[in-house]
C-alpha cells in the first residue's frame, strides 16, 4: 500500500483537493479525498506544498522508434523510406524498452507516450502506446489494442520522393496518393466483407499491405494524419471524410488560420510541438497562440512534443500555451485526460480516479512553470524517484 498525503490533488476530471490524499494499492488507485485513513504500514509520500496530478501522456512522438541518442552517422528507424506507402510497418517491431528516451521523459512526470513512425512516408505504417517505465520487453509495457495509423501531407512525403520518379512529388500528389491508398483498402476491405457475409463469394487474394489497412476503412483504427498548413489541413479532412475515417490532424501548425472550420468539422488537433522554428515553407506560419485560438474557437486539443529527449519539456510547452491564451484548465487536460481518451485508454489513465492505474506525477510546484521539477513520477504504482535518477 503507498499513500500520497497533504498534496494539492489534481484529479482533472473531479476537482481539485487541497491537502488531499490518494492511496494506492496492487498498482491501482484505491482512494482520493481529503480524510482518508492510511492503513498501518502504508508506505507515505508527504507531498505538503506539492501538486499531485495524473502522469502526462504525449499522443504523438517517435521514442525509441526514432532511436536517440545514437552516434553520429547511425541510421535512425524513424521512417522506412522504401516506398510512399509503408501502411504494413509497425512501431512495435522498433520499440526498445532501454531506449535512453523513455526515462528521460519520465523525468518530466511523462507515463504514458504513443509512438509513431515517422512522416516521410503518405502512409507510414501503424504507431501503439505503450507505458514509460522499466520493463524488459515489450509485452510489459504497451496497451493492448491501441495501434493507429500514421499518414502524412505536405512537404515531408514531397520532399522524400521528389529526386524519385515515383509519386508524390507535389501537394496534388500527396493528396492523389493518399487517395488511392485508402481507395484500394476500400475494395479490398468490402471484398472481405463480402466473403465474410456470404462464404460462396470469392475473397480477394491475400494482399499484406492492404490487410494492415482494413481496421482503418472500418473505422476500427484511428488515422493520423500529419499537416502543417491549413490547405494541406483542409485536403486531408476532406479525403478522410470521403472514407468514413476515424482521424485526427497532427501538428496542425496553421490550424488558427482556420480554426471556426476545424470546430464545426470536429476535428481533433494534436497540436505542436511549440518549439517548431520556419525551418521550411509549410513551418512559416508557426504561431505561440494557435492552441489557445483552437481551444476557444471549441477545437479539443492535445499538446504534443514531439521530441525525442526533449519529451521532458511536455509541461514547459503546455506552460508556453497558457502564456499565449490557452486556458489553463484546458492545458492540463491537453496533457492529460484529451490525450487518454483521444488514444482510446481513458478507462485507465488520464486523471486521479478510483480503480485507474496508479500513474501520478509529483510536481514541487506549479507543473508547468519552468522553475518547478518533478520531483516523483509514479507508473503502476512504482515511484520513480526522478531527483535521485537524473
Amino acid at each position: 500500500m503507498l499513500a500520497i498525503k497533504n498534496g494539492k490533488v489534481m484529479t482533472i476530471t473531479r476537482g481539485t483537493i487541497e491537502n488531499g490524499t490518494v492511496l494506492i494499492n496492487d498498482g491501482k488507485i484505491k482512494a482520493v479525498g481529503k480524510s482518508i485513513k492510511i492503513p498501518k504500514g502504508a508506505d507515505v509520500i508527504d507531498a505538503t506544498g506539492k501538486v499531485v496530478m495524473p502522469g502526462l501522456i504525449e499522443a504523438h512522438g517517435h521514442i525509441s522508434v526514432e532511436a536517440i541518442p545514437r552516434a553520429r552517422g547511425e541510421v535512425t528507424d524513424l521512417n522506412e523510406t522504401s516506398s510512399p506507402n509503408t501502411c504494413q510497418i509497425r512501431a512495435l517491431d522498433a520499440l526498445n524498452p532501454f531506449d535512453g528516451a523513455i526515462p528521460s521523459a519520465r523525468r518530466g512526470g511523462l507515463t504514458s507516450f504513443c509512438t509513431l513512425p515517422g512522416s516521410a512516408n503518405i502512409c507510414g505504417g501503424t504507431g501503439i502506446v505503450f507505458k514509460l517505465k522499466d520493463a524488459n520487453t515489450v509485452y510489459d509495457m504497451i496497451y493492448e489494442g491501441s495501434e493507429v495509423m500514421k499518414f502524412a501531407m505536405g512537404e515531408n512525403p514531397r520532399d522524400t520522393y521528389n529526386g524519385r520518379n515515383v509519386m508524390p512529388k507535389t501537394r496534388m500528389g500527396c493528396g492523389a496518393v493518399l487517395r488511392e491508398i485508402l481507395f484500394n483498402a476500400k475494395v479490398y476491405s468490402d471484398a472481405k466483407l463480402a466473403h465474410e457475409k456470404d462464404p460462396s463469394v470469392s475473397a480477394p487474394k491475400p494482399d499484406f499491405k492492404l490487410e494492415a489497412l482494413v481496421p482503418v476503412i472500418r473505422r476500427q483504427m484511428k488515422a493520423r494524419i500529419h499537416c502543417h498548413r491549413a490547405d494541406d489541413i483542409v485536403t486531408a479532412i476532406r479525403i478522410a471524410r470521403e472514407f468514413n475515417l476515424d482521424f485526427s490532424i497532427e501538428h496542425a501548425t496553421e490550424g488558427y488560420k482556420i480554426a471556426d472550420f476545424l470546430a464545426k468539422e470536429g476535428i481533433v488537433c494534436v497540436v505542436g510541438p511549440l518549439s517548431s522554428s520556419p525551418s521550411k515553407g509549410e513551418l512559416r506560419g508557426v504561431n505561440l497562440k494557435n492552441a489557445g485560438i483552437l481551444a476557444k474557437a471549441g477545437v479539443e486539443i492535445c499538446l504534443q512534443v514531439d521530441g525525442g529527449y526533449a519529451e521532458y519539456m511536455l509541461p514547459i510547452y503546455a506552460g508556453i500555451a497558457v502564456a499565449y491564451g490557452l486556458p489553463e484548465e484546458t492545458a492540463f487536460r491537453a496533457v492529460t485526460i484529451n490525450p487518454a481518451k483521444h488514444l482510446g485508454i481513458a478507462d485507465r489513465v488520464g486523471s486521479i480516479e478510483v480503480g485507474k492505474d496508479a500513474d501520478i506525477a509529483i510536481f514541487n510546484g506549479h507543473p508547468f512553470c519552468s522553475m518547478t521539477r518533478c520531483e516523483k513520477t509514479i507508473i503502476d504504482g512504482v515511484v520513480y524517484d526522478n531527483l535521485e535518477r537524473w
